[in-house]
Parts: C-alpha cells; sequence; structure tokens
C-alpha cells in the first residue's frame, strides 16, 4: 500500500465524511501511567496521542468490522509499586490489554507481573505493549511472549547514532552526560563501544552520571565540558535535566552541539527556545518536518483537536499495528492477537515498520534531526509554538540499526 493510501481515509474521518459502521465488541485498552505527580504534565501529551490514534481506528474500521477499542486510565504515578497495583485493578476489571510508556523501571515489573498473571490464569492472559520505553533487555534477556516495544530501544538509537558521527572526519573528542539510571547508564556503555568499533580515533574526554533530577546548577559540568575541548555532547537527559543543561551551556556561550535522545519531549522545545539553543540534534524515529505532505494529515487534525504536538509518533503506530493484528487474527483473545501481532508489518508515516517475531522489538528506519527555526518552506512545524521545529539532516535505515537479540522466548504451547 503506497503511503497516500493510507493517509487519504484518515483527512476524510477528520473532516467527518466518513461514517463509521456500528461495531459488537469493545476491547478495552489499560493505560498504566503517571496521571498525577511531576510527570503527570509530559504524559499529557501522551494520552492524547493515545486517544487520537484510538478514535482513527474506531472509525476506520481498522481492527475489523467488528471491534473497537475503549482507553481506561490508571494512575501508576511513576511508581512501580502504585503501577503493579493499578495492573491488579485493570485484571480485575478484566481488562486483557495495558498499555505503559513512562519509566522503563515500571515496564520491566510490568513484564514479570503479566507473566506471573498469565502463568496462573490460563484463558485470563493479558498483552502488555509499550510505545517509548527503551531499556535495551526488555526485549533481550527480560523479553516475553506477552510484550511487545513499538519504540527503537537505546542500543539500536547509539547504533544510529554512532553510524552518524562516525562520518565526522572533523570530529575527534565526545562528551558524555547521562542521567545516573538504567537508560543513562546503557547510553553511555553503548557510544562508547560503538565509537570504540567505528571509530577508534575519537576520544572520549568526558563520562559523567550524575543522580536523576537532582542537580539544580549544571554550571559545574559545562565548564568541564568546556575544558575538555569536545567536538560533540551526547546526553539521554529528559525533563528538568535537559532543560536546565541547555541552560547552564547556552549561559556559559558554550557553542559545542549536542546530541539528544529527548529532545522532543513535553517541556524541553520550550526551554530550547527560551535559551536560545541553536545547537541541539535529536536522534529519533520521525519528526513532522520529514514529509510535509503525510504529516498534514494526520500532525494538523491533532493539533486542531488538542492544541498539542504530534510528537510521539509510536503511540499512533502501537495502535495501528495492535488493531491489524486483531483484524489477522479475527479475535480479540489475547493469545491470537499476540501470535498475529509478531507478523505484524505496515506502512506508518515514517516509512515501513514491522514487528520482529524472534524478540517482538518494533524494526524501524531513525533520523538525525536538527532544531531550526522554521521558515513555512521545508520546515513549516514548529513544537510549542515557539517558531522552532526539528529537521532531518540524515536518515539512518533500519537494517543499520537493527542489532542481534539475545532473546530466549518462551512461547506458550
Amino acid at each position: 500500500m503506497k503511503l497516500k493510501a493510507c493517509i487519504l481515509p484518515i483527512a476524510i474521518v477528520m473532516a467527518g465524511a466518513f461514517s463509521a459502521p456500528s461495531f459488537a465488541e469493545t476491547i478495552k485498552i489499560a493505560h498504566i501511567d503517571p496521571f498525577s505527580g511531576p510527570a503527570a504534565g509530559i504524559n499529557q501529551n501522551n494520552v492524547n496521542m493515545l486517544k487520537y490514534s484510538v478514535d482513527l481506528v474506531n472509525r476506520n474500521g481498522w481492527a475489523g468490522p467488528n471491534n473497537t477499542f475503549e482507553v481506561v486510565g490508571f494512575d501508576g504515578k511513576g511508581s512501580v509499586q502504585e503501577s503493579l497495583l493499578q495492573l491488579k485493578n485493570a485484571s480485575d476489571q478484566g481488562i486483557r490489554y495495558v498499555v505503559q510508556g513512562l519509566s522503563s523501571s515500571v515496564g520491566l515489573s510490568l513484564i514479570e507481573a503479566v507473566n506471573r498473571h498469565n502463568e496462573r490464569n490460563p484463558g485470563k492472559e493479558m498483552v502488555y505493549l509499550t510505545p517509548t520505553n527503551q531499556a535495551t533487555e526488555m526485549t533481550n534477556e527480560k523479553c516475553s511472549f506477552w510484550f511487545f516495544r513499538f519504540d527503537s530501544n537505546v542500543d539500536m538509537r547509539s547504533e544510529g547514532l554512532t553510524s552518524y558521527l562516525a562520518k565526522d572526519k572533523s570530529l575527534k573528542k565526545v562528551y558524555l552526560l547521562n542521567m545516573n539510571y538504567a537508560m543513562g547508564q546503557q547510553v553511555s556503555s553503548a557510544i562508547k563501544d560503538n565509537l570504540k568499533r567505528k571509530r577508534p580515533d575519537i576520544q572520549i574526554v568526558g563520562d559523567d552520571l550524575h543522580p536523576m533530577f537532582q542537580v539544580k546548577d549544571f554550571t559545574p559540568y559545562v565548564a568541564k565540558i568546556k575544558a575538555s575541548g569536545a567536538d560533540a555532547i551526547v546526553t539521554a537527559n529528559w525533563s528538568a535535566d535537559l532543560t536546565l543543561l541547555i541552560k547552564a551551556a547556552k549561559e556559559a556561550n558554550l557553542k559545542t552541539p549536542f546530541y539528544t535522545y529527548n529532545g522532543a519531549t513535553t517541556g524541553i522545545p520550550t526551554a530550547l527556545a527560551s535559551a536560545g539553543a541553536d545547537n541541539v540534534k535529536l536522534v529519533t524515529y520521525w519528526v513532522a518536518n520529514d514529509d510535509l505532505n503525510a504529516s498534514k494529515a494526520l500532525v494538523d487534525p491533532f493539533k486542531a483537536q488538542f492544541n498539542d504536538d504530534f510528537v510521539n509518533l509510536p503511540w499512533y503506530t502501537m495502535i495501528r499495528m495492535l488493531a491489524q493484528a486483531v483484524k489477522d487474527a479475527k479475535s480479540s483473545e489475547p493469545l491470537a492477537v499476540a501470535r498475529a501481532l509478531e507478523n505484524v508489518q505496515i506502512k506508518s508515516i515514517n516509512g515501513e515498520v514491522k514487528m520482529r517475531k524472534s524478540d517482538h522489538q518494533l524494526q524501524q528506519a531513525l533520523v538525525i534531526a536538527n532544531w531550526t527555526k522554521t521558515n513555512g518552506k521545508d520546515v513549516r512545524y514548529d513544537l510549542e509554538k515557539t517558531g522552532w521545529g526539528f529537521k532531518t539532516i540524515e536518515k539512518v535505515d533500519s537494517y543499520i540499526s537493527s542489532l542481534p537479540t539475545t532473546c530466549q522466548m518462551k512461547r506458550p504451547a
């Protein structure tokens, strides 16, 4: 199917010209994420993305003529313990599909809990889907038949980023600055290993891991970066730990480019624009300025409906692929749907994406994008009404970022 054929019905639906058929079955999806507390603001964009994607599925009948989706929110409060409690609440309500995306530590606990539940409750299994958790072990040593990931993991992003960096012959020194938790540690390790393999001449001149959300002033770190003579900074920081870092860099007139993993998440674009930053890059799966015609069909209606930015594409990809699996399985039963989902391949807005059966890790192309002022031409879409957005400077094909897996998956008999 060509992209235009896939996108055109969306524009028709959002214009109100499509009459939805009546459906006989409703498939409930539990969304467990922080609906209160410090991360609730970040979660709101995910809530909007999920609602928007489910509405598209239901209106277009993508899950088949007898199925619609309904999302039920459960406040996990960013806590492992609270999220596990909400998983139990969802199970008690008969909900068989679970979505969570704002913490890999929560996600790893959910994988184990879903596995235990399914072992003890044959015929009442649950499927856990994550659109954004990036911890590598989730589709490696912690992989599960009942778990699927719709984002590229940390190692895949690092593979794509270092392939791009390795081509820059002027690059001699790299500084690593990350939050001291699973993702930050994995980024640090992967970047060092990959550059050693691809460009052994590049020197790692700094490798700092700092406490999460405890550093109020990054000036000392910026001073170390300036003193190191680094040509590039790689950071997987997010939320306040990225905004404060960018602010300190701007105040110190640090011109060294930042290569980020989370530069488009809620609040970061506003901070970048406020700081006047113009040296920030992003390794990601897609940005709205990649294909303006394709983006228009999804991005514009989303912004009109929610006054928000269509940024977290994996939420859309996840629901599209789940709908396709339900349709292919001709069933809403988790076992049948999981078997079908293992083989789903679709044409999404960022190109061909497919689920890898061996580890349930989505395979997709990546992009390196540059923080750029909008011009009404090739950079039409801004973020958070700043007049700035991301524009792709390099595409990394899926075969480059695809990595072998250590997953030894146990499948139901």
